[in-house]
């Protein structure tokens, strides 16, 4: 597939982040507009800690994939074939109803004379997953950042999750499954080597 990536540039007028004090009293109105009482004992410090957990979960916006990707290495002895990493586990929140989406990523790459540490690309996986997200923009995201900054003859990704907001709300279909691939250079241009990278993926 051939995704439209997003990379929401800086805008002239730089968006101020609200207080940790404005985040809670947010959480307070959700509170009352569900219909309870965030005065009552077992919610007082309910904001508090929703505040600390989206912190955390959204803390992808805090990272740059630039900053992890930045360093290679071209001692390779010549190695030129797939490097794959895969079930990679993620967790990311659908941008339209901030609900969770839970899944395994399979990444890989055909060198250009030099290589990534391993850690890094699941590392590219959880900054892009901790932000609001479409599993589409999200596979887009991880080829591009290691398109832009590795060079590689190739790149493969696909992605497999399920999305809480079509199992929660909405449809309601438990246990459905979304998957999603991009491939860039020889794996894009040659069909041997997407089926390749699909078995290697897939073998268990």
């Amino acid at each position: 597939m051939d995704a439209i990536v997003k990379n929401f540039p800086a805008s002239k007028e730089k968006q101020v982040r609200p207080s940790q004090q404005e985040a809670e009293e947010a959480v307070r109105v959700l509170l009352r507009w569900a219909g309870d009482d965030p005065a009552r004992e077992g919610l007082l410090d309910t904001p508090k800690r929703v505040a600390a957990a989206y912190r955390e979960l959204f803390g992808g916006y805090e990272q740059s994939p630039e900053d992890v990707l930045g360093r290679t290495f071209e001692e390779v002895s010549g190695y030129d074939d797939i490097v794959l990493v895969r079930d990679i586990p993620f967790f990311s929140h659908c941008e339209h109803h901030m609900l969770p989406i839970i899944g395994k990523a399979h990444v890989a790459y055909l060198p250009n004379g030099r290589v990534l540490g391993l850690s890094k690309i699941a590392r590219v996986v959880e900054i892009f997953g901790r932000r609001l997200q479409t599993q589409e923009n999200l596979t887009a995201q991880i080829a591009n950042a290691i398109e832009e900054t590795l060079k590689p003859r190739g790149v493969a990704i696909m992605i497999e999750a399920e999305h809480l907001c079509m199992e929660m709300r909405g449809v309601q279909k438990q246990g459905s499954h979304t998957m999603t691939t991009t491939f860039t250079g020889e794996f894009k241009a040659n069909a041997a080597e997407q089926a390749r990278f699909f078995t290697l993926a897939r073998n268990r």
